[in-house]
Formats: C-alpha cells, structure tokens, sequence
C-alpha cells in the first residue's frame, strides 16, 4: 500500500494534534478510530466531527501504556472498522517539567511505558495486520516524535527527550525491517504546539516563552502538525520511509 485511504487508528485521538489529525484524516478519506483514555466526551466529539465528513468513525477507549489494553483496541478497530492500513502513534506525555535530579522514578517510568513501550507494541500489532508477508495489504505508520530528541530538552524533561529519541530509533529500525513488505515508517518530530501538554504545564506564558526560542517567531497549532502527518500519510511520500521529517518552525 502507498498511502491510499482505508482505517487508520489515531492514538491520543481525543484532543490536541491527535484530534486534528483525525479530523483532516477524514477530510482526506480516511476511516478513523479515535482511541483515548479517560476523555470519553472528547472523544465522542472527534467521532462526530469525523463521521459529518462522511467517514466512519470509532471511539475506542485504552491506555497504550498497557499491552492488554492494546489488544483489545486493535481487536475493537478490527471488528468494527476493519484492519488498520494507518496507525498514527500519536498518545504521549512529558509528566511534568523539573530536572534529573528531582524527578521521580514513578515519572520516568510512566513516560517511557508510554511514548516507548506502548509505541512499540502499537507498531507491532499494526505491522501484524498489514505486512503482506503476513497476508495484508501494505500501510503506513507515522511516529509522533518531537524536536526534544536532538536538543535533549535540559532543566525541562529530559525523560521525555529520550523516550522520543527512542520513538526516531523505532521508525528508523522498524522502517528497515518492513520495507520489503508494504509497510512505511515515518516520524515526525513536532515542534512546540499550542495544545494542552504545553499549556498544561505552564499555562499561555509558557508557551510564550517557547516562541521567542523558535526562528518562525510562534509555536504551531495542532492543525499543521496534521498536515505534515497526513503527507506522511499520503502517495506524496510513497518513497519515504525509515526517517523522522522535523517540523518546528525552524528549531
């Protein structure tokens, strides 16, 4: 498969660049399964959202940090949308912000289970349903990275920084190894977006700040980090696999 629309399973799909990528992925033709974990209203909304654009949709609740959870998702997304031919991993979270000295082992923990672990069982249980060694049909898979991976993100949170280094690995890695069996691995590293991991760490003034770090002079709104995923997504970048594109306004 190149790209063409068929399901693709958003993780962190209630809210943020995970809302609005499943939003422009029905726009684009996409069926869309929206997972999330404790939101439901949110969730529900994105569904409508999804199916006014005359695609199906599915809310289907779990947390990625837990490989039961995962199973019972893509079984969820399998019975009633069809297999996946996408699955954005998009689901993850920084904690809190401090430095190394100060956080918390339960902090670490939870980020990588999250952002790495979760990810990476994602991936596998996509790559299950569409290698076609394996009798399918080929897809895509699109790693929500971030710009924190190469800067490494000091007195901030550096266990986020290399979760998402981890993540770049896995596309990398995973990207080689599906080639030759109809599956894309692409990530992208998102830049600073004005969503509720930002503001809820620090408010607007946070996000203020960040701006003036940022060469474009503004953080990105979820929508054109949704952009560049769909591209990922589409025939456009039927060559691309096996590497990250960086979208942060030139950071």
């Amino acid at each position: 498969m190149s790209g063409a629309a068929g399901t693709v399973l958003i993780t962190g799909a209630s809210r943020g660049i995970g809302a609005a990528t499943a939003r422009l992925a029905a726009k684009r033709g996409w069926d869309v399964a929206v997972n999330y974990v404790a939101n439901e209203k949110a969730a529900a909304a994105v569904v409508r959202d999804v199916e006014a654009a005359g695609r199906r949709a599915l809310a289907v609740q779990g947390d990625v940090s837990r490989e039961a959870d995962i199973l019972a998702m893509f079984d969820a997304v399998d019975r009633k949308l069809g297999p996946v031919a996408g699955l954005v991993n998009n689901a993850g979270i920084f904690a809190k912000t401090g430095r190394v000295a100060d956080v918390a082992a339960e902090t670490v923990k939870a980020v990588l289970d999250l952002n790495v672990f979760g990810a990476l069982l994602c991936a596998r249980e996509a790559v299950r349903r569409m290698s076609t060694k394996r009798g399918g049909t080929g897809g895509v898979i699109v790693n929500v990275s971030s710009g924190a991976a190469t800067r490494g993100s000091p007195n901030a949170y550096v266990w986020y920084a290399a979760s998402k280094a981890a993540l770049d690995a896995i596309t990398m890695g995973l990207g080689l190894e599906v080639a030759g069996e109809g599956i894309r691995v692409v990530g992208l590293a998102a830049g600073v977006t004005e969503t509720d991991i930002h503001t809820g760490a620090g408010g607007t003034g946070r996000l203020a700040e960040m701006a003036k770090m940022i060469p474009m002079g503004r953080v990105a709104q979820p929508v054109e980090m949704a952009e560049a995923i769909l591209w990922l997504m589409s025939d456009g970048a039927r060559y691309v696999t096996a590497t990250t594109l960086r979208a942060g306004g030139g950071l």
